[in-house]
């Protein structure tokens, strides 16, 4: 589950991920561009009835499964039914969104699942209108309503590009928004770019900056920020109060949890999140489903 990325919510665990085709976003820099970039009859793919998702990520030993690879938003009725028969089950869901939905369609999704990464992309709005073709304030707005109107576990990613989004200053707003309009345990992923799509002409995110842009976020008081796509202790979870380390990661593997009845086991330390003691995960391989390749973390 931290390849989603969420260091907060069943920290170790397995996760069906799947996704469609298409997107209502226009990144330059889309990791994920042969799919999200491509209409249903472009991509090698096969219709999976609602009730029969929860069925799959349960024969492959999965918790939870995440609704990603491209914008889910998009295809939000198939969403709202594979939750439903996921929770059925016992299982969980998870949305990876850039975040740009209304207000309708958003809590006639948010309604039905239980934990969301959402892409913070950049803090200007010069950065959406050229590079996403999109805007800022929808975006803002979902982080809001997910604070004051659900009760869904949710952690912000803001990837890094050289020269578009990574001045020092940006990351200072970007951070201090987050801690006036959504508080201090919102976990916050700052995760290195590697040249796609259109933006082959930028280099891949130094490590520094990542590091730099972690120590901005804890200076302003958030009290959970992570480093991602790189190897880096900024990707363990610490005790804010005693600085125990709490969860060591290797990249997306859990390596240990020691966090007990969700609290510091050192000095009893509430943290944020939804845990499980039990570190699972490994690395992720495919598996092929009736002509349809859902990536596992198994």
């Amino acid at each position: 589950i931290e390849k989603k990325p969420l260091n907060h919510f069943l920290p170790g665990t397995r996760i069906f991920s799947m996704g469609t085709a298409g997107c209502n976003m226009g990144c330059f820099f889309c990791q994920n561009w042969d799919i999200s970039k491509s209409r249903s009859d472009q991509v090698r793919s096969q219709h999976i009835p609602p009730e029969d998702v929860p069925q799959l990520a349960m024969k492959y030993g999965c918790e939870s499964i995440a609704f990603t690879y491209n914008e889910p938003t998009i295809w939000g009725e198939y969403v709202i039914d594979i939750s439903k028969e996921a929770k059925k089950l016992g299982l969980k869901t998870v949305m990876v969104t850039n975040g740009y939905v209304t207000y309708e369609a958003f809590h006639d999704i948010y309604d039905h699942v239980d934990a969301a990464n959402v892409d913070l992309k950049a803090f200007t709005e010069n950065f959406y209108g050229r590079i996403t073709l999109t805007h800022l304030q929808p975006v803002l707005e979902t982080l809001e309503w997910l604070k004051q109107e659900t009760k869904v576990w949710f952690e912000i990613t803001n990837l890094m590009i050289p020269t578009l989004n990574d001045d020092p200053g940006e990351t200072r707003k970007l951070a201090e928004w987050i801690l006036t309009h959504l508080g201090p345990d919102v976990p916050l992923h700052f995760t290195a770019f590697h040249p796609d799509f259109k933006l082959q002409d930028k280099p891949r995110t130094p490590p520094a900056t990542l590091d730099r842009a972690r120590q901005i976020a804890m200076e302003v008081g958030l009290r959970y920020v992570y480093e991602g796509n790189i190897y880096s202790d900024g990707a363990n979870t610490y005790c804010p109060k005693c600085k125990e380390l709490l969860v060591r990661r290797s990249w997306h593997d859990v390596l240990k949890n020691s966090i007990k009845d969700g609290a510091c086991p050192k000095c009893k330390f509430a943290i944020p999140g939804v845990w499980s003691n039990e570190a699972r995960g490994k690395r992720l391989r495919s598996v092929e489903t009736r002509g349809n390749y859902t990536h596992l973390n198994l």
